[in-house]
């Protein structure tokens, strides 16, 4: 059987032991929010959501709730790992730590170098793209030089080494300047002093005489018969410089080339069109833009269509197709 002093005994070591615990708390002085002071354990295995107990005396104990804990008790019992998921609602936040819980660490991404400053044309240069860019202009800039040699009737080889070696500038040059017409071929004339002296006409041919008469009554005589007056009518002549090629031009110049049946007044009329390329003879415009013309010419016993752009005409001549 137990004697008083054993039982006594185990209720020192048992009490003893319950101090040692992890979690419990020893006796302390607690603020409450009501000013009062409390004294006694809080007693860890005993803290709930509304609050724990807390032993002030020998058998006594006190339900206390967590608001009624000053912020310095709230802030050591969260130091208990059995209290700290009750208490830690309980505790104010200051707004420099709450300052320091909400920073972000800002983290700076990589970023690019930026190239260095240059010239565009070194910028250009210093790339594949933009060298391919840099060329594809320049040979833009050559056929340019080509296309305003036919424009202007200028030397295509000159206005192209111009342009190549004055990019821009050459072309807005030979732009400018008037339309080189070829030299027109002129015609032989014979100074009035030099021309043959024509025969009077009291002159008697020695050869119509009566004494050269034949027995039969043959003559020697010849006489020459008088050429036929031209019935064609003349030709009309439109040069580049006086005259601007275009469609206004064609249409209010020569509507009868139009149309598939001819009238009678232009009826064997044709167009001699000279250009940079030839020169084309149609009876026909088929078609016309804003910057060409189809012309209908003939090639033996077959027809076809010739475009010609109008900034390649230097003549055009309107004449009969006998002429």
């Amino acid at each position: 059987m137990e004697t008083p002093v054993v039982r006594r005994l185990c209720l020192i070591i048992g009490l003893s032991v319950l101090g040692l615990l992890p979690g419990a708390a020893s006796a302390d002085t607690f603020k409450l929010s009501t000013g009062e002071t409390l004294n006694g354990e809080a007693l860890a295995p005993s803290a709930t959501d509304a609050g724990v107990q807390v032993k002030v005396g020998e058998g006594k104990y006190e339900k206390v709730p967590w608001a009624s804990f000053s912020q310095e008790d709230l802030k050591k019992f969260a130091q208990i790992k059995k209290m700290e998921p009750f208490v830690e609602p309980f505790i104010e936040i200051s707004q420099e730590e709450k300052i320091k819980k909400t920073e972000v660490n800002i983290k700076q991404p990589p970023r690019l170098e930026r190239p260095p400053h240059q010239s565009l044309v070194g910028a250009l240069c210093s790339s594949g793209l933009g060298l391919l860019i840099v060329l594809i202009l320049y040979a833009a800039n050559v056929y340019a030089g080509y296309e305003v040699s036919i424009f202007r009737g200028q030397s295509a080889p000159l206005v192209c080494g111009i342009a190549a070696i004055l990019p821009v500038l050459g072309p807005i040059i030979f732009l400018s300047m008037p339309v080189k017409l070829p030299p027109v071929a002129q015609a032989w004339e014979v100074p009035p002093e030099q021309a043959p002296e024509a025969p009077a006409a009291d002159v008697v041919n020695p050869m119509q005489g009566t004494a050269t008469e034949h027995p039969g009554g043959l003559k020697l005589a010849h006489t020459e018969p008088e050429p036929a007056a031209s019935a064609l009518p003349p030709a009309t002549t439109f040069q580049r410089g006086q005259f601007t090629f275009n469609r206004r031009f064609f249409e209010t110049k020569f509507p009868g080339f139009f149309g598939v049946v001819r009238r009678d007044a232009d009826k064997n009329m044709v167009l001699a069109i000279k250009s940079n390329r030839g020169t084309y003879v149609g009876d026909r415009i088929s078609r016309i833009a804003a910057n060409d013309l189809h012309l209908q010419v003939h090639r033996g016993n077959a027809s076809e269509e010739v475009m010609i752009p109008f900034q390649e005409i230097q003549e055009i001549q309107l004449k009969h197709k006998d002429a």
